[in-house]
């Protein structure tokens, strides 16, 4: 099938938004957290014995381990997959969850490896996501009568980010859609004919790669905000927002502070809400507080648990060009402290909830993108790429399901999972390659899928419950989890496997033809 046919869907999806019947009040709000470079080994409650210091190597000592007293809860209290895949790289792994399709349909095979289309430029251009996959996440929600808003990192390159299905937007960093901003030197420009950059801050030149800032004082756009003049403009855009903008503006609780306001409005409108936020926490960025930091992981405003919840000490940061003094207010440096503010975050939702008296009314899905840097990401080794955490939280929802669930899961099936909370549907004739999870977790279901599959350009991964073939082309036996949950046994003798295992892989080697036309068919089809 053409899926590029479907490029009128997107005008009939806005339609249906319009004139569905269904009553908000009875229809479960959905938060989706969507974390970035996040290991399922990251998170205490996946058991594993290793974990990343903040240098990026791994480690076993505790001191660097997260401390995540929500999460935890969560778990024992939700509903958490021991074995969930991404794609093992930001963009396509984003394409997977949004669309419920892998790269042989919507094209993003990797970062910056994207099918290409002919607009009648002279260069052939990378194809936006909803011209080959124009039902997604976000028009699901508006079709069912929901309203929706996407905050955070977006990682959309190409795209107009106004047809991706959602009513509102606050995009950190802001310079994804504009280029550099007035508000902020916390950027890195490249350095025209040069591999370097020049730190707007300092006016040095560094070895880094160009980026605005996605943490302290960040650049920040809003998408069809009350506050706007324009449908897309740059944040601060008030003079209250003017005014308290600075050097202690985090993005993250940026993001948070509109997300509130949004929910607030539309409940107060008496309408389901749809939150996709895809937080920047766990993705590395250059520590403009600290050039000189070796960690990959600024640090954040620092939080303290105190048996029943969170408090935030207020930021106070003074300096100028990249001399800074933080007077004890933000943390030391380390994904383990990424983890624990996103822990503060999940904090911040539940007390919200229970604030608006709508928790249990209100379904929370956690996951990430792909794995952590160094380890994981980007990598094609065994699962080290594709493992992330995944966890469902929905009191009210009469789930059958509790704590730990193993089974597998692909961020593919968010999609469909979605239509069946919010009670719409897929046609018939638009494919995608997830499985809705919610029938497993609210019946007798006793499986949820026979395998799982990722992506790398041309290279192909899959497993089941016995065996995994990486992108490598190396099989491994999954049957155990390791303590380190990577340490898997080499297949290298199939005469010594199984005949379980045998049949397993015969059965994954059958599957994989159906995907593979990076070679062939690398760039959609317009017809």
């Amino acid at each position: 099938m053409n899926s590029l046919k479907w490029i009128p869907y997107l005008r009939l999806i806005t339609l249906a938004a319009l004139v569905s019947v269904a009553h908000g009040k009875d229809k479960p709000n959905v938060i989706l957290i969507f974390a970035d470079d996040i290991s399922a080994r990251e998170l205490p409650f996946y058991g594993s014995s290793t974990w990343t210091e903040p240098s990026g190597r791994d480690t076993q000592d505790p001191n660097f381990q997260a401390k995540t007293p929500v999460f935890d809860k969560l778990a024992e209290e939700g509903v958490w997959v021991t074995n969930a895949w991404a794609a093992t790289v930001c963009s396509p792994s984003r394409a997977m969850m949004m669309t419920g399709r892998y790269a042989n349909l919507h094209k993003w095979w990797h970062n910056n490896d994207y099918g290409k289309i002919d607009d009648g430029t002279k260069w052939p251009k990378p194809v936006a996501l909803y011209l080959t996959s124009p039902l997604q996440i976000g028009h699901l929600a508006q079709q069912a009568g929901y309203a929706t808003q996407w905050s955070g990192k977006t990682q959309m390159k190409h795209c107009d980010y106004e047809l991706f299905g959602f009513d509102e937007g606050c995009f950190t960093p802001g310079s994804y859609l504009f280029g550099q901003n007035p508000h902020t030197d916390f950027q890195l420009i490249q350095n025209k004919g040069k591999k370097t950059q020049t730190n707007l801050d300092t006016g040095e030149e560094i070895d880094f790669y160009a980026q605005a800032s996605w943490y302290w004082q960040p650049s920040v756009a809003l998408m069809n905000h009350p506050s706007n003049k324009e449908a897309i403009e740059w944040w601060p855009n008030t003079p209250e927002s003017k005014k308290s903008f600075g050097l202690t503006t985090y993005a993250p609780d940026v993001e948070m502070d509109f997300i509130f306001e949004f929910i607030e409005r539309k409940h107060a409108e008496g309408k389901p809400f749809f939150i996709y936020h895809t937080e920047h926490l766990g993705h590395d960025g250059f520590d403009y507080l600290d050039p000189t930091s070796g960690s990959m992981w600024p640090g954040t405003p620092v939080v303290e648990w105190d048996g029943e919840g969170y408090t935030r000490i207020e930021p106070k940061i003074t300096g100028d060009k990249g001399v800074y003094d933080t007077h004890g207010t933000v943390s030391d440096p380390g994904i383990h402290k990424h983890v624990e503010y996103l822990d503060y975050h999940v904090w911040l939702y539940m007390e919200k909830l229970k604030e608006m008296g709508i928790e249990d009314n209100t379904i929370i899905i956690f996951c990430a993108d792909n794995g952590t840097w160094k380890y994981g990401k980007s990598s094609h080794d065994r699962q080290k790429g594709t493992h992330v955490p995944f966890l469902i939280y929905a009191p009210g929802q009469n789930l059958t399901k509790q704590g730990e669930q193993d089974i597998l899961v692909s961020l593919a099936d968010i999609l469909p999972t979605l239509a069946d909370i919010m009670g719409t549907e897929i046609p018939e004739d638009y494919e995608i390659h997830g499985e809705s999870l919610w029938p497993y977790l609210t019946s007798d279901q006793e499986k949820h899928r026979d395998w799982i599959y990722a992506y790398k350009s041309d290279k192909q991964l899959i497993r089941g419950d016995k065996v995994m073939l990486d992108g490598y082309g190396k099989w491994w036996d999954v049957s155990e989890t390791p303590d380190d949950l990577i340490s898997f046994a080499q297949i290298t003798d199939w005469e010594t496997a199984s005949p379980e295992h045998r049949a397993e892989r015969d059965r994954l080697s059958a599957i994989l033809p159906d995907y593979d036309n990076y070679h062939t068919e690398h760039d959609p089809v317009i017809q």
